[in-house]
């Protein structure tokens, strides 16, 4: 695996030292079991695997190395360069300016920028009508491209499926920009459909199965239900007969699975086992590593008996969305964007993904002689986070006892 140069100021010489460990003992990286630091009135449990990814770490060299090479030019993102806050108000200090938010809001517009500027594409990738009028307006001059190669990887299954008449379904959050450009691209050579979860699944479904799909009362009903997440040329008469599908790369990957497991029973249903291959093709070499091995390893270190999980990370992170929605199924569950949520001991603001807002919970840790907390974090949240969330929450507990090996890194 490739070894990138990061900026020191997002590394912790703790979580280093646990995660080298860990790769010590287990080189092929096939122990998900989680590391436990256990400091006697209190123990971490921490997932096996968490932090940046390698497209994440990717992102981050290209584009600190823009800003080391272009200490004169204007430095403009397309939109964040990873769902984290404290890492894009990083680069906003350096200069660099967003063209579009996260939501796909412009908000710097095109005759702002000159052929002399930065262009830099984020790890999310970039949608072709984007990148069309980026040659348009001859901004082609200076750019550095920080997708993420499974993102591409993506992109380059869907164009070789589309080519051989599948039609592409795209598990993944619409207004995403990963989703966008994976649909921007995988449009060009396949008629493409979105959706979301398996019970959007399930209404597409209901019109594959019918006989009758030619009928305009039917068509517009399912034109009505996908609104925005299909194609233009998008024929539901002609277009579900043959079906590939792929993901956004940091979907729940057991959902993307169900997801294709239904879509496979469907078409072995309506054309019959014999003809299935004709009708589905089975795509699950497009979930990324980071997520499965991320998702995995939360699995695991929810085995163990803890009293509640702290996660860490940007509240728009899809990937970290998910690893809360895996714990929460089990024990109370804590996503923050940093310590500073941490009030007090008895006291912890939080984000609430079905409400959508931060709301703060009082008496978080129990009264007990021994508190258990999974402490996890998603693929775009920076380690030196995870290190302060960790000792923030030690400092509640006076009387823990600290092993040697450790002393020195919690200073």
């Amino acid at each position: 695996m490739k070894k990138f140069q990061t900026p020191l100021f997002f590394n912790s010489s703790l979580i280093q030292e646990i995660k080298k460990n860990r790769d010590s003992e287990d080189r092929n990286k096939k122990d998900f079991s989680p590391s436990k630091l256990n400091f006697g009135t209190i123990e971490f449990i921490l997932p096996r695997f968490f932090g940046f990814c390698y497209g994440v770490e990717n992102a981050l060299e290209i584009i600190y190395k823009a800003i080391e090479e272009n200490p004169n030019k204007n430095i403009y993102l397309l939109s964040e360069i990873i769902h984290n806050p404290f890492v894009n108000s990083e680069l906003n200090s350096r200069g660099v300016k967003f063209i579009f938010n996260s939501e796909g809001k412009q908000i710097i517009e095109w005759d702002k920028l000159s052929n002399q500027d930065i262009i830099v594409i984020p790890a999310f990738g970039v949608t072709v009508e984007v990148e069309k009028k980026i040659t348009d307006l001859g901004l082609t001059r200076y750019i550095y491209n920080t997708t993420c190669p499974f993102v591409v990887k993506v992109w380059n299954k869907a164009e070789i499926l589309g080519k051989q008449g599948y039609t592409i379904l795209i598990h993944g959050k619409y207004r995403h920009e990963e989703t966008q450009a994976t649909f921007s691209h995988s449009k060009q050579y396949a008629p493409t459909l979105i959706v979301r979860d398996i019970e959007e699944v399930k209404v597409l479904s209901d019109f594959i199965l019918l006989d009758e799909l030619q009928n305009p009362l039917k068509q517009k009903e399912f034109f009505e239900f996908f609104k925005e997440k299909y194609s233009s040329d998008f024929k539901p008469d002609k277009h579900l007969e043959k079906i590939a599908v792929v993901n956004q790369t940091t979907m729940i990957a057991n959902e993307t699975k169900e997801i294709s497991e239904y879509i496979k029973s469907i078409m072995i249903k309506k054309y019959g086992i014999e003809n299935l291959y004709k009708h589905f093709a089975d795509t699950r070499d497009t979930l990324c590593y980071a997520t499965h091995h991320n998702q995995r390893a939360i699995y695991e270190a929810l085995e163990s008996e803890a009293d509640f999980s702290v996660v860490v990370g940007g509240y728009n992170s899809s990937n970290t969305t998910h690893i809360v929605k895996l714990c929460k199924k089990k024990i109370p569950t804590y996503f923050i964007l940093s310590e500073n949520n941490i009030i007090s001991k008895n006291k912890i603001r939080h984000y609430d993904i079905d409400k959508k807002i931060e709301i703060e919970t009082d008496n978080y840790i129990p009264e007990k002689d021994k508190v258990k907390i999974i402490l996890a974090s998603g693929s775009s949240c920076p380690d030196s986070i995870i290190e302060n969330v960790l000792k923030k929450l030690l400092s509640f507990f006076p009387k823990a006892n600290i092993p040697d090996n450790y002393k020195h890194l919690l200073t």
